[in-house]
């Protein structure tokens, strides 16, 4: 041991009095500024000569003679470049690289910025050295950071609202007994029977025919004892009239009751006009007894009144998207209609926001990271181990790669298929799922009036564990989309999750329509042609070990403290 530190602190010093003194920098300075000054006068004669082009490395004359020509005729630069861009390496390869480039917010970056100018303002708060005696410093804290939690999806409803109303009316049953007389008189149609009139010579509005009997015989004919007509005359018509007939006299004169009947429609008359109300039912609410007397008269009627029940609609403009748009976080990503009617009534506005920042451990720098050395300092530097948590992340990939095998279908990472519904602008919700604090209790919401599914499907999403797909109209009424229903895949983990929405993003295989998706799985193709370098795993990152130091860098940085100590004991400092 003694004979290894003495040759690991010869080698130290040794290094040491090899570094240039200050007099050796000054001459090596005037040496480099002398060999330049003999190279000037060659580069300006270079530059202001017409090159040849057997000078000129790499000269393609032929190539010129392109350039020439496209030059005379510009209209062919772009069919020439695009020809050649396809086919030319490096444009394959700048085009790669902007497609696979991360992508940053604005507002993540500005964060950054901010986060360096508070550094850059007051440096020496933060790094404030370390004293020649190599005495341990204090730890500063550093500005936050902009670590972000996650997006969640929110959406709301626009369009049109039709609030739908019950009615209930009553139609009562009015009866009224009127006595009027009746003049009775014979009349006859053809204009034969002797002292009888006409019968269209009675007022026709007052008078009707309410009978016929025989008329005179013509002819008799006697046969033994018997004797019988075989000429009868035509009928006489009986004809009762209103009012008397001063030319004829009645031969009877009577008195009759009429009983009207009417339904009294006053009090369902305002729905009956309304176009937005349907009269859903009729019953009869008052049928005992039948026979009532009226004004003296006994009349009979199945059903006295009835009751009615009404259905009406109306329509008004609505949207319930005041509460996202208020929080000012969220950014709006596409409206879509999910009534699949023209013109649209019923629009769905989807936005992307932010989850709650979750507390993250305070960052420092610490004055022992920096050690001096005759004014030239050193940072040892403290970066985690990235790659750690990287391997982690894709070696559990390939694990549950293994346990998500369907050996029925061969497909890696199938989802099951969950939806839940919801009424359009209304107050219960049983979708909101992720970005949305749990309610306490399955049985609060199933009494509410959400299923036992959607309550489970609601926390599942707030895990992390369903990637929703989208929603459709599930009822609708006149174009109107009275409950619509989310469609959700869910997976066991958070990670199958996160390879099922990015690598549906790479291959492409887009989600199919929210009322036809079954969250199938990648067949072994699909999932071989998957990039898992270029996909964001950082939800899942606090799942695993956080990344962290290796032991033996602490062990590390003691040592060098204790040679700079050792090294300042022996010069005598």
């Amino acid at each position: 041991m003694r004979l290894r530190a003495f040759a690991t602190g010869a080698a130290l010093l040794a290094c040491l009095l090899a570094l240039p003194t200050a007099a050796q920098q000054q001459d090596a300075r005037a040496d480099g500024k002398t060999f330049a000054e003999s190279l000037r006068g060659a580069a300006q004669q270079a530059a202001q000569g017409q090159p040849e082009a057997v000078d000129l490395p790499n000269y393609d004359r032929q190539a010129v003679r392109d350039l020439e020509r496209l030059a005379d005729n510009p209209d062919q630069i772009e069919a020439a470049s695009g020809s050649a861009s396809r086919n030319h390496q490096g444009h394959r390869l700048m085009r790669d690289s902007l497609a696979n480039r991360a992508r940053f917010e604005s507002d993540d970056i500005e964060a950054v910025i901010a986060r360096s100018l508070a550094i850059n303002e007051a440096p020496l708060d933060y790094t404030s050295g370390m004293s020649i005696s190599g005495s341990q410093g204090e730890c500063v804290p550093l500005p936050p950071g902009s670590g972000s939690a996650g997006t969640y999806t929110a959406t709301c409803n626009t369009g049109t609202r039709i609030e739908q109303s019950q009615g209930q009316c009553s139609v009562p049953l009015v009866a009224s007994v009127t006595q009027r007389q009746q003049w009775h008189y014979f009349c006859n149609e053809t204009g034969f029977a002797a002292n009888v009139p006409l019968c269209t010579s009675f007022d026709q509005g007052q008078c009707r025919i309410t009978g016929y009997r025989p008329g005179p015989c013509l002819q008799w004919r006697d046969v033994g004892y018997r004797r019988f007509c075989t000429e009868p005359g035509d009928p006489i018509a009986e004809i009762a009239c209103d009012a008397p007939d001063s030319r004829y006299s009645p031969y009877a004169i009577t008195t009759q009751n009429t009983v009207d009947t009417a339904r009294d429609e006053t009090q369902c008359r305002p729905f009956a006009d309304d176009g937005d109300c349907t009269l859903e039912a009729e019953i009869c609410s008052d049928d005992s007894p039948q026979t009532r007397i009226i004004d003296g008269v006994a009349v009979t009627q199945s059903c006295w009144e009835w009751e009615r029940q009404y259905s009406c609609t109306s329509r008004e403009a609505a949207s319930d998207c005041s509460d996202i748009e208020q929080l000012g976080t969220c950014r709006f990503v596409r409206e879509e209609c999910i009534t699949d009617e023209t013109p649209c009534e019923t629009w769905e506005r989807v936005y992307e926001c932010p989850l709650p920042e979750t507390e993250n451990s305070q960052q420092f720098v610490c004055d022992g990271d920096v050690y001096c050395i005759d004014g030239s300092c050193e940072t040892i530097e403290r970066t985690a181990n990235d790659e750690f948590k990287d391997a982690v992340t894709a070696l559990h990939a390939m694990d549950e790669a293994r346990g998500a095998f369907d050996p029925d279908t061969l497909t890696l990472f199938r989802g099951t298929r969950n939806t839940c519904s919801s009424k359009v602008f209304g107050v219960l919700n049983c979708c909101k799922g992720k970005g949305f604090p749990l309610i306490p209790g399955i049985s609060l919401l199933v009494a509410l009036g959400c299923d036992r599914e959607e309550v489970l499907l609601h926390e599942r999403d707030a895990q992390g564990l369903c990637a929703y797909v989208g929603t459709y109209c599930s009822k609708k009424f006149l174009g109107v989309c009275l409950t619509k229903r989310k469609a959700y895949c869910c997976f066991e983990s958070k990670l199958s999750r996160i390879l099922q929405e990015q690598g549906r993003k790479q291959l492409p295989k887009p989600w199919d329509k929210p009322k036809e998706e079954q969250c199938e799985g990648f067949t072994l193709d699909e999932f071989a042609q998957l990039d898992l370098s270029q996909m964001d795993f950082s939800e899942v990152y606090a799942e695993f070990t956080e990344a962290a130091r290796l032991p033996d860098e602490l062990e590390t940085s003691v040592l060098i403290q204790q040679k700079i100590e050792d090294y300042y004991a022996r010069s005598g400092q």
